[in-house]
């Protein structure tokens, strides 16, 4: 009884808080509209220009340690290994969705490497949900007028964003596509 009380309050305070942390008026003018004009802290703290990045296909997850999606690791890791010429998986760890990221960069980082063997780029755990606090990355993957097309800002963990050769935005998966999904795939493979 206690843990079913536990998880309605749980539920409870999620939805309040989605309800009043509702995306604020950004001013995104300041902002970037090309990926490679962007940066950000690795998991060491050291910055990454994604510049570097160019003439790769990219994968931005943003991740968290204790979700119900958190066996992904696993597979984006043998993604990684099996299409590491043609992709780079960019990690986000966030603790955005129901606490699921608490720990600090250290954790994150020793977690994923001893639990899941994540050699892909990690980088220090940011805010992915639309407010004044959302990493400026994810400011571009989530605004329209950035991107070219997307608002959709993560709505959970594991959310995938996948970007061109050429640093566009081509498509926004749920958490619930796998890492070998057909659409990752096809993606990859120029399918």
């Amino acid at each position: 009884m206690k843990i079913i009380v536990l998880c309605l309050f749980l539920i409870t305070i999620s939805f309040v808080y989605a309800l009043f942390n509702k995306e604020q008026n950004l001013d995104i003018s300041m902002n970037a509209s090309s990926f490679y004009d962007y940066e950000a802290k690795s998991i060491d703290g050291q910055i990454v220009n994604f510049k570097d990045f160019k003439g790769k296909k990219i994968i931005v997850v943003n991740v968290a340690s204790k979700c119900g999606y958190t066996p992904q690791y696993a597979d984006l890791q043998k993604l990684y290994e099996k299409y590491k010429d043609e992709i780079i998986i960019l990690g986000f760890p966030s603790n955005d969705f129901l606490w699921q990221e608490p720990g600090k960069n250290s954790n994150i980082k020793e977690f994923c490497q001893t639990k899941y063997g994540v050699s892909f780029p990690l980088f220090e755990k940011i805010v992915v949900k639309k407010n004044k606090k959302q990493h400026h990355l994810y400011t571009w993957l989530s605004h329209k007028k950035l991107n070219g097309w997307n608002d959709k800002s993560p709505s959970w963990n594991f959310c995938k964003y996948l970007i061109d050769e050429e640093g566009k935005l081509i498509k926004f998966l749920s958490p619930s596509v796998k890492p070998f999904d057909k659409q990752i795939i096809s993606f990859i493979e120029n399918e």
